[in-house]
């Protein structure tokens, strides 16, 4: 007569605690209180209970997770992507790298699709994609983990765990800079109306005009992305008009970058002629010349916080949403001259 093998369920039963607590204790893992650990572990000796191998693997194997994105900053998805992976080596998880389009109606289903088919269970939801609720809500119904990273002093709602990035104050610093300096005429290169991280770094600009008794001056706001090329673009755009601009605040390095490529061109002197700001401390405002003063954003650092926080909650699902605000500073280099 065959005896049947104990199984998980009747270690759960004898030990008077849920079939999750067992497979905690089973599988070695941290989030179990001593008192239920020795209760289970009475119990399988009790059993000569063996877990089943292939089903412990399965368990165990790596998680994955996503970084979706949708940035043409290619130095910005580099710097998103090794913080998120220092996270996931260290913990054991899997990273999938999805970039994808913010624009696209496919991408919700696009996405939902991802989780449901390539084991995905966590999310890490960046700008413009982060900022759309429905998709959040979409991905919280299939059951996904999901921590966003956005613009703002305090995050949106309280969905899922949220990293927040004041933009705006360190927009209205950048620009008080350039009018401790005496600027009075400086342009706003990169504004977007559909992006929060260039409306925020805006507010915080015409904050601190408004502050000093200026007034926007609209011709010097010009929209553009965050691209080289881009900057390129509106800094010949800013040059064409009568009024000469002193200064000129480039929404990401990259902006500015353009904007410090076209003043060579025209073989115009930097800063001496017209000063130069931008944004994020990415590799051109070190690599041109001269260095760009500019805003740090630690986009490592912020990813890294985004994925332990996803990791921690697809660990401990039943947690409640946790959110960590960054404050950025100021990078002061040779791109800025006084005119008082």
């Amino acid at each position: 007569m065959l005896v049947k093998k104990p199984t998980i369920k009747d270690v759960a039963r004898l030990a008077g605690v849920s079939f999750k607590s067992v497979s905690r204790v089973v599988n070695n893992e941290a989030w179990v209180s001593d008192e239920v650990r020795t209760k289970v572990q009475a119990v399988i000796e009790q059993l000569n209970y063996q877990p089943n191998r292939t089903a412990r693997l399965m368990r165990t194997a790596p998680f994955s997770l996503a970084f979706v994105y949708d940035n043409p900053n290619s130095h910005y998805v580099i710097e998103m992507q090794n913080g998120i992976l220092s996270q996931c080596r260290e913990k054991g998880f899997e990273l999938v790298i999805h970039p994808t389009d913010s624009g696209s109606e496919q991408v919700r289903h696009e996405l939902t699709s991802m989780i449901g088919t390539n084991l995905v269970g966590g999310v890490i939801l960046t700008p413009p994609l982060s900022e759309s609720t429905e998709l959040v809500k979409q991905l919280l119904e299939q059951q996904a983990k999901v921590v966003r990273i956005v613009s703002g002093a305090e995050p949106p709602d309280e969905l899922c765990p949220t990293i927040y990035v004041d933009d705006e104050q360190a927009g209205q610093e950048i620009t008080e800079h350039l009018l401790a300096q005496g600027h009075r005429r400086i342009a706003f290169l990169g504004f977007h109306k559909d992006h929060k991280s260039s409306l925020g770094r805006y507010r915080g600009y015409c904050a601190a005009l408004k502050n000093a008794g200026l007034e926007v001056q609209d011709e010097l706001v010009i929209s553009g992305n965050f691209t080289f090329d881009s900057g390129v673009e509106m800094t010949e755009q800013l040059l064409q008009l009568d009024g000469k601009a002193t200064a000129l605040f480039g929404c990401n390095d990259e902006i500015a970058a353009g904007a410090l490529f076209v003043a060579r061109k025209r073989e115009l002197a930097i800063p001496q002629d017209l000063s130069i700001v931008g944004f994020e401390n990415s590799p051109f405002s070190r690599q041109t010349w001269p260095g760009l003063t500019t805003v740090h954003q630690p986009n490592a650092e912020i990813a890294a916080k985004a994925a332990s926080m996803l990791i921690a909650l697809m660990q401990e699902p039943d947690q409640q949403p946790s959110h960590y605000g960054v404050k950025l500073h100021l990078v002061l280099r040779d791109s800025v001259s006084s005119i008082i």
